[in-house]
Formats: C-alpha cells, sequence, structure tokens
C-alpha cells in the first residue's frame, strides 16, 4: 500500500473534486434563505444496522467546509450501530453543515456498507490464518474511501493501484511470452529503475505454479480459480517459499472452506463492488 502522506493525499483531492462537484459558485438554496451568521446543530441519524465508518473522514470533510465547526462524537469507526444510533452532532453556521452535508452522507453511506460486508467475511474467517483483501475493483475516484473502509470492516487493503505493487496475471504472462519471461524482465525492470515494490504473479495451475517456484524473487502466489483439492495441493507445494492468496468467484458460502485449505489471503471485489448503502441521515437538532 501507499504511505500515510500519499493516502491523506488522495482523501483531500476526493474532498476538494466532491465539494467542487456539489457546490460549484455556491449552495444558492441556503444562501437565500438562511442568514449567513445563523448557527445550527444536527446529528448524525444511524437508520439501518452495521458497521459505522466515515466518522474521521467526516470531520476532515466539515474542517475542510469551515473549520469552526465543531463536532461531538459518540460512535467510532468500526463500531456495531443500530436504528436510532446518533453518531455524532455537528454545531456551527448552518449554511456550513448544509454545505458539507451530502459528501459527509454520501461517504458514510458507502464506507459503512463496505466495512459492513468486510466484517461478517473477516468473522466467516475467525479461527484460521486467513485474511480478506479487497482489490482495486473500487468505484473511480474514491478509492481511498473505500480501501479505507475495508480496514475499519476488519480486513486488509491489496495494493492501491497499479503503481504500489507488481502482479503478473494471466494477460501479462501470455503477452510476456510465459512465466518465467514474465518475472524476469520484471525484476530487471524493476532494479534498472531502482523501484522497490513486490511482485505478485497468479498461477491458473498446479504446472505454473511450480514454474512461478523455480524463479526467485515472488512475494506472493495468487491461486487463481482452483477447486478445494488443487487449492491445498498448491498450499503444500508452495510451503513457506511465499505466500499465498486465493481468488475466483468467492463468495460467503466458499470463503471458510477455501481459508481452510491453508491460504494466508482471499481477495474479494465484492467488499467494494457489490454493497448497499447503509441508511444513515443527517438531522437539524434544536
Amino acid at each position: 500500500m501507499i504511505s500515510e502522506a500519499q493516502f491523506q493525499n488522495e482523501l483531500d483531492l476526493i474532498i476538494k473534486n466532491a465539494i467542487r462537484e456539489d457546490i460549484g459558485d455556491g449552495d444558492h438554496t441556503s444562501l437565500s434563505c438562511i442568514p449567513a451568521d445563523a448557527k445550527g446543530k444536527a446529528k448524525l441519524l444511524v437508520k439501518d444496522e452495521g458497521i459505522i465508518a466515515g466518522v474521521a473522514f467526516a470531520k476532515q470533510v466539515f474542517n475542510y467546509v469551515d473549520a469552526e465547526l465543531q463536532v461531538e462524537t459518540f460512535i467510532n469507526d468500526g463500531d456495531e450501530v443500530k436504528y436510532g444510533d446518533i453518531v455524532f452532532h455537528v454545531a456551527g453556521k448552518s449554511q456550513s453543515i448544509l454545505m458539507a452535508e451530502r459528501l459527509v452522507l454520501n461517504a458514510m453511506q458507502r464506507m459503512s456498507a463496505i466495512a459492513t460486508k468486510t466484517a461478517f467475511f473477516a468473522n466467516l474467517l475467525k479461527g484460521t490464518k486467513t485474511k480478506v483483501l479487497d482489490t482495486r475493483k473500487t468505484t473511480p475516484g474514491i478509492r481511498a474511501l473505500e480501501k479505507w473502509a475495508v480496514k475499519i470492516g476488519g480486513g486488509e487493503n491489496h495494493r492501491f493501484a497499479l503503481y504500489d505493487m507488481v502482479m503478473i496475471k494471466d494477460n501479462h504472462i501470455d503477452f510476456a511470452g510465459g512465466i518465467t519471461q514474465a518475472i524476469t524482465k520484471t525484476k530487471k525492470y524493476l532494479a534498472d529503475n531502482k523501484i522497490d515494490i513486490k511482485i505478485i504473479v497468479e498461477a491458473r495451475s498446479l504446472e505454473e505454479i511450480k514454474e512461478i517456484l523455480s524463479v526467485d524473487g515472488v512475494y506472493r502466489i495468487l491461486i487463481d480459480n482452483f477447486n478445494y483439492e488443487d487449492t491445498r495441493k498448491a498450499v503444500a507445494l508452495i510451503g513457506h517459499k511465499c505466500l499465498t492468496e486465493s481468488s475466483g468467484g468467492i463468495n460467503e458460502n466458499t470463503i471458510r472452506k477455501y481459508a481452510e485449505c491453508g491460504v494466508d489471503y482471499i481477495s474479494s471485489g465484492a467488499l467494494t463492488h457489490s454493497v448497499y448503502n447503509l441508511d444513515l441521515s443527517l438531522k437539524a437538532i434544536d
């Protein structure tokens, strides 16, 4: 994954672009009917059940819109919530609260949905050594939020993007002329360009795993679309030579069985691409 500074820069860009997109040259509804100096207070109300995520991000949004807004937190990121819970209060200029409202809700609803699904998957893996990973199958423009939500839900982040880890997949292998050629060329490229990032290689068969193991320098082998029996054979074959990851249509009905095959990680695009937003609202209070 990228550094904390790089990650924060991604968050800053998300906030800046989202506010630009939503407010443009002004929130004319609020500007027209609410005095500029009017003060107000609102609560973040939960109307669903799950894992809350995005509280820390909401604070960044409020601070960006108006540094004088004050947030009082009652429930933190990663906590379980139920219908009727109040996550926080925000107080300050009414216009500022309304300008931040939609971005806060959009982000927190989606982040909470992802954290909830991740926590569900992570719970299915309890008692095994296997950790659940996200993928790059994220919503364009808000990847940082979605990967943050996976961490809040108890999952692990895969690579952030194409630049922070090498992942040699089937198309790379075929275009490069084979597994050995792809790995050898990759290692030379990284050395020539003084790039220090890890290499993951996808395997489509046990024979491909044997070939991957014959070349040094691979951090993790992606055991893709294997059945349970072949996954167990692959894990035994790899041993402690490198880490293992299963992927390929793994869902809540199969994830435990793959974990019991002994893999270190299971990656699931469903954590981010197949979720339903948690129902949250921001309501004015006296």
